[in-house]
């Protein structure tokens, strides 16, 4: 089921399943900022992460010394969210613990995805509830896909991302199993602030980075004045990724990284898990604009 936010300048979609943003466009250009989701490239959109990011190690958690299986980023993008209230600018969706996602993860938690729309600017709240009766342990990430190269003009090689504040980023890898390859890394920004976009930095997978400074990443043009400026709060580390020669690109601000390929040890070993004791609630959000 669709939802759908309109305020007198934009339109966002979210769809129930998984709680995803299908759509953001100006209604006064009618331009769409978020890919379609061909399978041609891929099925997604903006698909929240969560309990984990990217890959476990052997498809599998281990805690409380039993094992569960898991797939890539987590079930919530999967799972069927409820929406809770809707008014023209805001929805709130929740996905609450079940028989299907105890299956692959022991606890009990509620997820909150709240929209709120205002002018060009969409604010997406991420909040989980701990409802256990013990600590509970999680990574979380978002994953939007912008089109891109932005406003079909040009090149991928016309368009770059413009960091709010001057970066020293060092590139992680994943292996063919999206496990964070050991010992290798490359350097990408030296306290630099824009970064090129081609294909070809995507040819070996995604780019991995942890502790990222800027809070605000922007996709610019150098045909076009539209922008996508992508804010985070609570998401120190970050993906960017596309699929060979797709025409779009996602910026992924994360809390927690993919497992490295040697990892042995249990949930909340995980590199950047959350621990969220009884009755706690933790609190991040994602602000993307679009002109």
């Amino acid at each position: 089921m669709n939802t759908i936010l309109r305020s007198g300048d934009a339109e966002a979609v979210i769809n129930s399943l998984g709680a995803e943003l299908t759509s953001f466009r100006l209604l006064a250009t009618g331009n769409e900022y978020i890919w379609s989701g061909d399978a041609e490239f891929w099925t997604g959109r903006s698909p929240v992460l969560f309990p984990i990011i990217g890959a476990a190690r052997g498809g599998k958690i281990r805690t409380g010394g039993s094992t569960y299986a898991i797939g890539n980023h987590g079930f919530a993008r999967r799972s069927e969210f409820t929406l809770v209230e809707a008014t023209d600018t805001q929805a709130v969706f929740r996905l609450s613990s079940n028989e299907q996602t105890l299956a692959s993860y022991p606890y009990t938690f509620s997820l909150v995805l709240t929209y709120i729309l205002s002018g060009s600017t969409l604010e997406i709240s991420y909040r989980v509830e701990n409802t256990d009766e013990q600590d509970i342990y999680f990574q979380l990430g978002t994953h939007p896909a912008f089109n891109c190269p932005l406003g079909g003009q040009g090149a991928i090689t016309d368009n770059y991302l413009e960091f709010s504040e001057p970066e020293q980023l060092e590139r992680l890898f994943l292996n063919d199993e999206g496990l964070v390859i050991s010992g290798k890394s490359a350097p990408v920004l030296d306290n630099g602030q824009q970064l090129s976009l081609s294909h070809e930095m995507f040819l070996e997978g995604a780019l991995i980075f942890q502790g990222v400074k800027s809070n605000t990443i922007m996709l610019k043009s150098r045909l076009t004045d539209q922008t996508v400026s992508v804010t985070s709060q609570g998401f120190p580390d970050l993906g960017l990724w596309q699929p060979k020669n797709a025409p779009f690109v996602c910026i992924e601000p994360w809390q927690g990284i993919a497992d490295g390929e040697d990892f042995t040890g249990e949930l909340q070993e995980k590199t950047g898990v959350i621990n969220l004791p009884q009755g706690g609630h933790f609190n991040s959000s994602l602000k993307i604009q679009i002109r």
